[in-house]
């Protein structure tokens, strides 16, 4: 537990990218087999189990501070972080502790989640007393359930490879699953991970029968204007050009009869999509293909929304009416694997002939080029994404391999995305940030007017309800989107200084403000969404820019909202 809770907090201090992979391969070298295999698992991604709710967490943090609940909730807004507030605001340790991070998670946290609030409270404070800050943050990360480290899984892969001495490719091919909810880390396991490669015996092809995936090759986003692309990209007929789909990234695996599906965040999702299985027993063994799930039926040209596919993934039985209300499609873009030879090294264009080959023979749904001579066709055909519910262009070289992450080695593939929709909008709530953050009100809910206010003297009168704390007449903010990126630091202090000054009402880490500030408000998608008081759900919102050229009562409607569906 010490070393890792030191590697942590190493990783945390800089942001060096060598200085990282030196950590971690300092860590290696001296951890034991069985810590390394579950610091592996975290730092790759994996989650850990809640092993109790976040209100014994903090009820057993008050008990054993002694501090009155509203200091304790100052500190915290100070701070930003629960599981850090936590470490600093604990008295100094008794006794100390040097076992293992194995044992910690498996015979300490684990028995934990089947206790009483009780029970886990009293142990978790007995587990406090033995630990220092550092420890002490780690263990609180870990039992709440929200532990994040700052480092990529392609720095672990390095750090792994320099210590091991196999290849990193084979390395990152190897933690494929790793991270899979389902997943258990071993000493065996991670004995395997960084075993020497066999030689091979005789060249001949071996039949694999395991269901792990290949690392996920990933697009650099292309913000340029197409005014460049001829020096920058250079002859569009050099690309294959297909259209972005907005689903979940997938590799569906076919090997020894059996049939895997991956999602690109390593989680196996098989049994969500018997429709996509069913139909892969149309595919010969020994084949992978990368491709996008879809709410898509069968003869459709257009993907259904995004919304619809989410019913999908949330829920843990499939009845016989969701199936068939939400049908769902792999659309094929690419052939990792074929006869169970792996065609990654290949270029793109015959893997893409290999491909077309394959879905023609089995009838399997695969997406569709664009041709064009010139970049500014392209472009005008681009403008067409949302009447086709896609969100732009890919553009994959076609001599690219298909590598591991987002890197340039292997072949170079952009995303061309099309401008966001925007809407202009009045912050109505703000919540402090986390991280480098804490302390800073950067985290933002945001509203638009039920109807157009007939001036600025009716928006007025609002806002004067609201600093009153006046139930709302008939012309109301109504909130629709919560937002937290987009702007500078800069911009995030002078925000937060307006929202000290015009906060009206408090609710817990909530404070309601007196609108003052109009926003552009960018984002990918828009639907229906009877959960939401606006009746409208955005995907990935974010700030463009503050309107200061603009009052409040000039704000967007929901009508405005509604013209965009």
């Amino acid at each position: 537990m010490k070393q890792f809770a030191a590697l942590f907090a190493a990783i945390d201090a800089t942001t060096s990218t060598n200085e990282k992979v030196a950590a971690l391969k300092a860590f290696y070298e001296n951890a034991p087999d069985d810590d390394a295999a579950w610091a592996t698992y975290f730092l790759a991604g994996g989650k850990p189990r809640q092993s109790i709710p976040t209100k014994v967490l903090r009820s057993a943090a008050l008990a054993a501070s002694g501090l009155p609940e509203w200091l304790f909730e100052e500190s915290y807004q100070a701070v930003g972080d629960l599981a850090e507030t936590i470490a600093l605001v604990l008295p100094p340790p008794i006794r100390d502790d040097d076992e293992s991070l194995t044992t910690w998670i498996e015979s300490r946290l684990a028995p934990m989640r089947g206790a009483t609030p009780e029970d886990a409270s009293a142990t978790l404070q007995s587990y406090w007393q033995m630990l220092d800050i550092e420890r002490r943050f780690l263990l609180t990360k870990l039992i709440g359930g929200g532990f994040r480290v700052g480092v990529s899984k392609l720095l672990v892969t390095r750090a792994l490879a320099d210590f091991s001495g196999v290849d990193a490719k084979t390395i990152a091919l190897r933690l494929m699953g790793w991270t899979d909810k389902n997943a258990q880390p071993s000493t065996a396991a991670y004995a395997a991970l960084i075993a020497p490669v066999a030689p091979a015996s005789d060249g001949a092809q071996s039949q694999r029968t395991d269901g792990a995936p290949y690392p996920f090759f990933l697009a650099h986003a292309l913000n340029e204007p197409v005014e460049k692309f001829d020096s920058l990209l250079g002859d569009p007929r050099d690309w294959i050009v297909e259209w972005k789909y907005d689903g979940i990234r997938a590799q569906l695996i076919k090997r020894g009869g059996m049939v895997w599906i991956w999602s690109r965040g390593e989680e196996l999702m098989t049994d969500r999509f018997p429709e996509i299985v069913k139909r892969a027993q149309t595919l010969p063994d020994g084949v992978v293909i990368d491709g996008e799930i879809l709410v898509m039926r069968e003869g459709d040209d257009v993907p259904q929304p995004f919304n619809l596919l989410q019913q999908r993934i949330g829920r843990k039985t499939l009845s016989k009416k969701i199936l068939a209300e939400v049908p769902v499609q792999l659309l094929a873009y690419d052939l990792l694997e074929f006869d169970s030879a792996d065609l990654r090294e290949q270029p793109l264009s015959l893997r893409r002939e290999k491909l077309e080959a394959l879905c023609a023979a089995s009838h399997w749904p695969l997406s569709t080029t664009v041709n064009a001579s010139d970049w500014a066709t392209l472009a005008q055909l681009r403008e067409e994404s949302r009447q086709r519910r896609v969100e732009g262009f890919m553009l994959k070289a076609r001599d690219s391999r298909y590598g591991s992450g987002r890197t340039k080695n292997d072949g170079t593939w952009w995303k061309w995305k099309i401008d966001p929709m925007s809407i202009d909008c009045v912050l109505i709530y703000a919540q402090a940030g986390h991280g480098r953050r804490a302390g800073l009100y950067t985290d933002y809910t945001f509203a638009v007017w039920n109807r157009a206010p007939q001036s600025a003297d009716e928006a007025q009168t609002v806002v004067a309800a609201i600093k009153a704390g006046l139930p709302p007449g008939e012309l109301q903010l109504v909130p629709f989107a919560k937002a937290y990126s987009g702007l500078t630091d800069e911009e995030f202090k002078r925000v937060d200084a307006v929202i000290r000054k015009s906060t009206v009402n408090s609710f817990g880490p909530v404070r309601s403000v007196a609108p003052s500030l109009v926003f552009e408000l960018g984002f990918e998608g828009i639907n229906l969404s009877p959960r939401h008081k606006s009746g409208i759900a955005v995907r990935f919102p974010r700030m463009l820019r503050i309107r200061d050229d603009k009052p409040i009562h000039e704000a967007d409607t929901l009508m405005s909202l509604n013209a965009l569906m």
